[in-house]
């Protein structure tokens, strides 16, 4: 993962950063982001607004390393490194897979759309416990999912390995 800022000011910031990894047929698929904490915030409907664009971190835009061509919510993509960002509602999250890595996360504006590959849609699960921070992890299986986990709020992006 790459992030921007020298090693001491990637320790002051509130969100800190992680990675997930899982192997596939002997490669692995990684995501790389940043976890923000609920800190007493209304986060979807509030922080995270529906309707509108978030790029399902904090800080830098959430990547997506994929050493395989593979269809991520429907969207087909061919190997490399993709942000990801999503427009969440209150039943379904619209997933951008997008090919613009090299930026800061915000503001997801026309010129960072114009970038996008393609879009798919999952559903939304409610949680019956809160989880505190962001949580991304990836799960083996036929698909691998991309299990995005906050607040009350679950979410599972399927990421199929293309022949």
């Amino acid at each position: 993962c790459t992030y921007r800022g020298t090693a001491a000011e990637l320790k002051t910031r509130l969100s800190p950063l992680d990675s997930t990894q899982v192997s596939a047929g002997g490669v692995t698929v990684k995501v790389c982001y940043g976890r923000p904490s609920v800190r007493g915030r209304e986060i979807m409907g509030g922080l995270v607004p529906f309707g509108e664009p978030w790029r399902l971190g904090a800080n830098e835009p959430t990547r997506l390393v994929l050493p395989f061509a593979a269809e991520v919510a429907g969207v087909r993509v061919q190997p490399g490194t993709y942000s990801l960002y999503v427009v969440p509602q209150k039943t379904t999250w619209t997933i951008h897979v997008n090919k613009a890595v090299d930026r800061w996360g915000i503001p997801i504006d026309e010129q960072v759309q114009s970038q996008d590959v393609g879009t798919g849609s999952v559903p939304v699960e409610t949680l019956s416990r809160p989880v505190d921070q962001l949580t991304l992890r990836l799960v083996a299986g036929k698909p691998i999912q991309l299990v995005v986990t906050w607040e009350k709020t679950r979410v599972r992006i399927p990421i199929r390995k293309l022949r």
